[in-house]
Protein backbone atom coordinates (compact mmCIF):
# COMPACT_ATOMS: atom_id res chain seq x y z
CA UNK A 1 0.00 0.00 0.00
CA UNK A 2 1.78 3.40 -0.75
CA UNK A 3 1.04 6.61 1.27
CA UNK A 4 -1.59 8.13 -1.24
CA UNK A 5 -3.81 4.82 -1.32
CA UNK A 6 -7.18 5.19 0.23
CA UNK A 7 -9.09 1.78 1.67
CA UNK A 8 -12.59 2.11 2.08
CA UNK A 9 -13.49 -0.61 5.16
CA UNK A 10 -17.60 0.29 4.46
CA UNK A 11 -18.92 3.71 3.09
CA UNK A 12 -19.66 5.97 5.35
CA UNK A 13 -24.10 7.56 5.29
CA UNK A 14 -23.02 10.23 3.02
CA UNK A 15 -22.22 13.96 4.16
CA UNK A 16 -22.91 13.78 8.18
CA UNK A 17 -24.74 16.78 10.16
CA UNK A 18 -22.93 18.16 11.91
CA UNK A 19 -22.51 21.61 13.86
CA UNK A 20 -19.15 21.16 15.66
CA UNK A 21 -15.88 19.16 16.05
CA UNK A 22 -14.05 18.47 19.32
CA UNK A 23 -10.31 17.55 18.88
CA UNK A 24 -7.85 15.87 21.02
CA UNK A 25 -4.36 15.50 21.62
CA UNK A 26 -2.08 12.86 21.92
CA UNK A 27 -0.72 11.63 25.17
CA UNK A 28 1.98 14.19 26.70
CA UNK A 29 1.16 16.95 23.70
CA UNK A 30 -1.80 19.77 24.62
CA UNK A 31 -4.54 21.56 22.30
CA UNK A 32 -1.80 23.59 20.53
CA UNK A 33 -0.23 20.34 18.49
CA UNK A 34 0.42 21.23 14.66
CA UNK A 35 -2.23 18.91 13.61
CA UNK A 36 -5.32 20.51 15.70
CA UNK A 37 -4.32 23.74 15.17
CA UNK A 38 -4.43 22.55 10.99
CA UNK A 39 -7.70 21.35 11.50
CA UNK A 40 -9.25 23.97 12.87
CA UNK A 41 -8.11 26.47 10.16
CA UNK A 42 -8.93 24.50 7.63
CA UNK A 43 -12.79 23.45 9.22
CA UNK A 44 -13.28 26.74 10.43
CA UNK A 45 -12.35 28.31 7.16
CA UNK A 46 -15.36 25.44 6.01
CA UNK A 47 -17.76 27.72 8.41
CA UNK A 48 -17.89 24.29 11.12
CA UNK A 49 -17.27 25.22 14.55
CA UNK A 50 -14.13 23.32 16.05
CA UNK A 51 -13.17 22.94 20.24
CA UNK A 52 -9.80 21.73 20.87
CA UNK A 53 -9.41 20.61 24.52
CA UNK A 54 -6.73 19.60 26.81
CA UNK A 55 -7.63 15.88 28.36
CA UNK A 56 -5.86 14.81 31.89
CA UNK A 57 -3.57 11.59 31.92
CA UNK A 58 -4.67 8.52 32.26
CA UNK A 59 -7.34 6.34 30.75
CA UNK A 60 -9.69 6.61 33.19
CA UNK A 61 -10.39 9.83 33.60
CA UNK A 62 -10.29 10.76 30.09
CA UNK A 63 -13.31 9.34 28.40
CA UNK A 64 -15.65 11.11 31.26
CA UNK A 65 -13.81 14.68 30.13
CA UNK A 66 -14.52 14.01 26.62
CA UNK A 67 -17.96 13.79 27.83
CA UNK A 68 -17.81 16.99 29.51
CA UNK A 69 -16.01 18.63 27.28
CA UNK A 70 -18.84 17.36 24.34
CA UNK A 71 -22.01 18.36 26.04
CA UNK A 72 -20.60 21.61 26.79
CA UNK A 73 -19.37 22.30 23.60
CA UNK A 74 -22.96 21.08 22.06
CA UNK A 75 -24.95 23.64 24.71
CA UNK A 76 -22.80 26.41 23.84
CA UNK A 77 -23.93 25.54 20.05
CA UNK A 78 -27.53 25.44 21.39
CA UNK A 79 -27.34 21.94 19.35
CA UNK A 80 -27.49 18.60 20.89
CA UNK A 81 -23.69 15.86 21.40
CA UNK A 82 -25.77 13.59 18.03
CA UNK A 83 -24.36 16.89 15.64
CA UNK A 84 -20.70 16.78 16.98
CA UNK A 85 -17.81 14.73 15.92
CA UNK A 86 -15.83 13.58 18.46
CA UNK A 87 -11.78 12.57 18.08
CA UNK A 88 -7.99 13.33 18.47
CA UNK A 89 -4.61 12.23 17.82
CA UNK A 90 -3.67 9.30 19.34
CA UNK A 91 -4.51 9.19 22.98
CA UNK A 92 -6.88 11.61 22.26
CA UNK A 93 -8.79 9.67 19.49
CA UNK A 94 -8.41 6.42 21.73
CA UNK A 95 -9.93 8.08 25.13
CA UNK A 96 -12.67 9.68 22.39
CA UNK A 97 -13.45 5.98 20.75
CA UNK A 98 -13.84 4.95 24.32
CA UNK A 99 -16.37 7.66 25.10
CA UNK A 100 -18.42 6.82 22.41
CA UNK A 101 -18.43 3.30 22.78
CA UNK A 102 -19.61 3.43 26.33
CA UNK A 103 -22.57 5.71 25.00
CA UNK A 104 -21.70 9.41 24.25
CA UNK A 105 -24.46 10.12 21.25
CA UNK A 106 -22.69 11.97 18.72
CA UNK A 107 -22.89 12.06 14.74
CA UNK A 108 -19.16 10.86 14.00
CA UNK A 109 -16.20 9.70 15.58
CA UNK A 110 -12.49 11.29 14.20
CA UNK A 111 -9.14 8.73 14.97
CA UNK A 112 -6.13 10.58 14.00
CA UNK A 113 -2.98 7.43 14.20
CA UNK A 114 -4.64 6.10 16.58
CA UNK A 115 -2.54 3.85 18.64
CA UNK A 116 -3.58 0.55 18.09
CA UNK A 117 -1.00 -1.07 19.94
CA UNK A 118 2.55 0.19 21.87
CA UNK A 119 5.34 -0.18 19.51
CA UNK A 120 6.99 -3.54 18.87
CA UNK A 121 4.21 -5.34 21.37
CA UNK A 122 1.35 -6.09 18.43
CA UNK A 123 0.04 -8.00 21.09
CA UNK A 124 -1.26 -5.73 23.56
CA UNK A 125 -4.39 -4.16 21.79
CA UNK A 126 -6.22 -1.23 22.52
CA UNK A 127 -9.60 -2.83 20.42
CA UNK A 128 -11.99 -4.37 23.00
CA UNK A 129 -14.36 -1.61 22.73
CA UNK A 130 -14.10 -0.69 19.09
CA UNK A 131 -17.23 -3.01 18.41
CA UNK A 132 -19.67 -0.98 20.52
CA UNK A 133 -19.36 1.91 17.91
CA UNK A 134 -21.96 2.31 15.88
CA UNK A 135 -21.07 5.95 14.84
CA UNK A 136 -19.44 6.99 11.06
CA UNK A 137 -15.51 6.55 12.17
CA UNK A 138 -12.35 8.30 10.19
CA UNK A 139 -9.57 6.98 10.33
CA UNK A 140 -6.70 8.92 9.06
CA UNK A 141 -3.27 7.02 9.89
CA UNK A 142 0.56 6.90 8.66
CA UNK A 143 2.17 4.11 6.60
CA UNK A 144 4.94 3.57 8.82
CA UNK A 145 3.35 4.33 12.33
CA UNK A 146 4.58 1.96 14.55
CA UNK A 147 1.61 1.80 16.65
CA UNK A 148 -0.64 0.11 14.44
CA UNK A 149 -0.07 -0.96 10.25
CA UNK A 150 -2.79 -0.30 8.17
CA UNK A 151 -3.31 -4.21 7.32
CA UNK A 152 -3.68 -4.12 11.65
CA UNK A 153 -5.82 -0.91 12.00
CA UNK A 154 -8.07 -2.05 8.74
CA UNK A 155 -8.60 -6.18 10.77
CA UNK A 156 -9.44 -4.19 13.76
CA UNK A 157 -11.67 -1.56 12.42
CA UNK A 158 -13.76 -4.02 10.47
CA UNK A 159 -15.22 -4.69 13.84
CA UNK A 160 -16.67 -1.32 14.05
CA UNK A 161 -20.67 -1.85 14.07
CA UNK A 162 -20.75 1.74 12.20
CA UNK A 163 -19.35 2.77 8.81
CA UNK A 164 -15.72 2.95 8.92
CA UNK A 165 -13.23 4.46 6.35
CA UNK A 166 -9.38 3.99 6.77
CA UNK A 167 -7.47 6.81 4.86
CA UNK A 168 -3.55 6.01 5.19
CA UNK A 169 -0.97 8.76 4.29
CA UNK A 170 2.44 8.61 4.18
CA UNK A 171 4.33 8.82 7.12
CA UNK A 172 4.69 7.97 10.97
CA UNK A 173 2.21 8.25 13.83
CA UNK A 174 3.32 12.04 13.25
CA UNK A 175 2.14 12.37 9.37
CA UNK A 176 2.54 15.87 7.64
CA UNK A 177 -0.77 17.85 8.03
CA UNK A 178 -2.08 18.54 4.78
CA UNK A 179 -2.91 15.15 3.76
CA UNK A 180 -4.97 14.39 6.77
CA UNK A 181 -6.61 17.85 6.98
CA UNK A 182 -7.80 17.01 3.38
CA UNK A 183 -9.20 13.60 4.41
CA UNK A 184 -11.00 15.23 7.17
CA UNK A 185 -12.59 18.02 5.43
CA UNK A 186 -13.18 15.36 2.49
CA UNK A 187 -14.73 13.06 5.02
CA UNK A 188 -17.13 15.92 6.42
CA UNK A 189 -18.33 17.32 3.30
Amino acid sequence: MTGDDRRVLRAGPGPLDVAGVLLTPGAGATREHRTLVALDEALTALGVAVRRVDLPRGARAAPARVREEADAFAADLGVPTERLVVGGRSFGGRMCSAAVADGLPVAGLLLLSYPLHPPGRPGTLRVEHLPRITVPVLAVSGATDPFGTPDELATHLATVAGPTTLVVVRGPHSPADPPVVAAVRAWLT
